[in-house]
């Protein structure tokens, strides 16, 4: 759920930072005070598509920031491992940041991601419906899913199996279309694999090979240079017929300066570099000699790693930058190359295999289609109780199969909502049916339904209950209190039957300073709370009366909380 806002120079708020507690939050206030710019602020975080037009007048950037409390849903914890956001501590901290630059900077737990991540992200996280925008229910692409939302456990199982099936038989039927669509193409493309695998595979490439070559090849190359180094090293330091050797020289020097050695402690110092000098020396003599000694010009050894390197550099010429590039084409290629064996050697395989995926798939979706309906008719039945309870009990909601399909992603059925709501009228498509406040009650009515196993920690109401009144307005708060005892709920209304029902209360107020108008959010107290209900009531005129009513309203709505 959502903890915490920040807000800082979003459309007229300046800054804002909003506490939320469980149950339900309603945000009242006059129209154009700013109410809908704190849902714009949540939708934002959850991933909404943001624009510089968000960004208050004068300022550079917006910021914003949103604690919320993690869903406990395996899934969802799953998505955040992969993504790589930590959630040890059962917390997402969201930051969002939008320049006048173009710039857009989203942070998770203080990882950088995308607006695409970002909405899987919030989807979990944050479900809003607005007056014209029902989600869901204005789409009839997302009504399958409802409904197998619905379904439940089982018949989701039923579904992921018929998937896995689905992902194996689409891939299998494109290997077989393609390889039928062009058989030169695939003889030709076959081919050309063959070959490169063998080119690859017979030069036995290894990873570290290229570098040691060099390094080799440098030394062979510059034998002469190195033998005349070494002989030149050797010679000066152990000497030969025409010079003494500089080591019997600094032998000499040591005896004498050892001498003295004890006369103080500079000349000790002095004997002891010498010392270390001389046996350095000696070192380096031993290690020349013995480097000579093995040292072996080999012709026919700098030939055979010039045409090992010719043939690396050719290699990666043809397949990549270097050899692991060149090994890592070279496994590639092999696998296309095993499929496309075992393809070409098992057509008439791959179409009895076709066959029989064929088979299970249909008797899959026929299991599907059957479970979908027995599904059907009960969400009917529970939709229709909702809606009587919300005064639209002439109304007949149905899930209308249009028919199957060849095999989809979800099955062979097409489904959307119908509905009636008026007697005679007949069924039609919901979305061209209802109007706007039979919308919002039909809405409602689902939402009941499905909110205690969406798994969607907020749910957003924006002005939904536009174009009721009376006792149509209590049932839908009614419905939304109920709808609270699942999910967190925030909800703009202007209804003062929703807003009484609420266990807390934000009032938007905006008032001009200066030449700038901002924004300012309230928390109401059950005294403040009675005349706001009030002025919902009746406007500017507020009577005795009229505040009687609403602290009349205001207790109804607080029973049974």
């Amino acid at each position: 759920m959502l903890q915490e806002l920040t807000i800082d120079n979003l459309a007229i708020i300046e800054h804002q930072t909003l506490t939320f507690a469980d149950n339900m939050t309603v945000l009242t206030g006059e129209t154009g005070a700013g109410k809908s710019i704190i849902i714009d602020a949540v939708g934002l975080l959850a991933g909404s598509r943001g624009s510089q037009e968000y960004i208050r007048h004068g300022a550079d950037k917006l910021s914003l920031q949103g604690q919320f409390t993690i869903p406990k849903d395996d899934d969802y914890l799953a998505l955040l491992d992969q993504l790589g956001i930590n959630h040890d501590d059962g917390v997402l901290i969201i930051n969002r940041q939008i320049n006048r630059s173009g710039r857009n900077t989203i942070r998770v737990n203080g990882e950088l991601v995308n607006t695409t991540i970002l909405k899987k992200i919030g989807a979990n996280l944050v479900d809003i419906q607005g007056q014209n925008e029902h989600q869901q229910l204005l789409q009839p692409e997302k009504h399958l899913g409802m409904l197998d939302q619905f379904a439940g456990s089982k018949l989701l199982a039923l579904k992921s199996q018929y998937q896995e099936k689905y992902r194996h038989y689409v891939k299998l039927k494109k290997t077989i279309e393609n390889r039928q669509k062009n058989e030169q193409q695939w003889a030709q493309r076959l081919d050309m694999l063959r070959y490169q695998v063998k080119e690859i595979g017979e030069a036995d490439l290894h990873e570290d090979e290229e570098s040691q070559l060099k390094k080799e090849r440098e030394q062979l190359a510059h034998f002469q240079q190195i033998n005349t180094a070494l002989q030149t090293v050797v010679e000066a330091l152990n000497g030969n017929d025409e010079s003494p050797a500089v080591l019997d020289q600094l032998a000499t020097v040591m005896d004498t300066l050892s001498g003295v050695a004890n006369f103080g402690d500079d000349y000790a110092e002095m004997d002891r570099s010498l010392s270390d000098a001389y046996y350095s020396l000696q070192d380096l003599a031993d290690n020349a000699g013995h480097q000579l000694d093995m040292l072996e010009f080999d012709g026919d050894r700098l030939n055979e790693i010039d045409q090992r390197l010719t043939t690396i550099g050719t290699l990666e010429h043809k397949y990549g930058d270097d050899i692991p590039a060149v090994l890592k084409y070279y496994d590639k290629i092999q696998q296309e190359l095993s499929e496309m064996e075992a393809a070409a050697d098992s057509a008439d395989d791959l179409s009895a295999e076709l066959a029989e995926l064929t088979k299970q798939l249909t008797g899959l979706a026929e299991q599907l289609t059957r479970a979908r309906q027995a599904a059907a008719h009960n969400l009917e039945d529970r939709v229709h109780q909702q809606l009587k309870s919300l005064y639209m009990g002439k109304a007949q909601f149905k899930v209308h199969f249009a028919g199957s399909h060849d095999f989809g992603p979800d099955g062979c059925d097409e489904v959307e909502f119908y509905i009636q709501t008026n007697p005679g009228e007949g069924m039609g498509p919901l979305v061209k049916i209802v109007s706007g406040g039979e919308l919002s009650r039909v809405m409602l009515a689902l939402k009941t339904i499905f909110a205690a196993n969406e798994g969607v920690t907020s749910i957003i109401f924006d002005e939904v209950d536009t174009g009721v009144s009376g006792r149509v307005a209590q049932a839908i708060a009614d419905k939304i209190k109920g709808i609270a005892k699942h999910s967190q709920v925030l909800c703009i209304t202007h209804l003062p039957q929703v807003a009484a029902v609420a266990q807390h209360h934000l009032l938007i107020q905006k008032a001009v300073h200066g030449s700038r108008t901002l924004t300012s959010v309230t928390k109401l107290k059950p005294d403040a709370r009675v005349a706001e209900l009030a002025r919902m009531l009746s406007g500017e005129k507020i009577t005795k009366l009229t505040r009687e009513h609403a602290s009349e309203l205001l207790k109804m709505g607080q029973e049974d909380q």
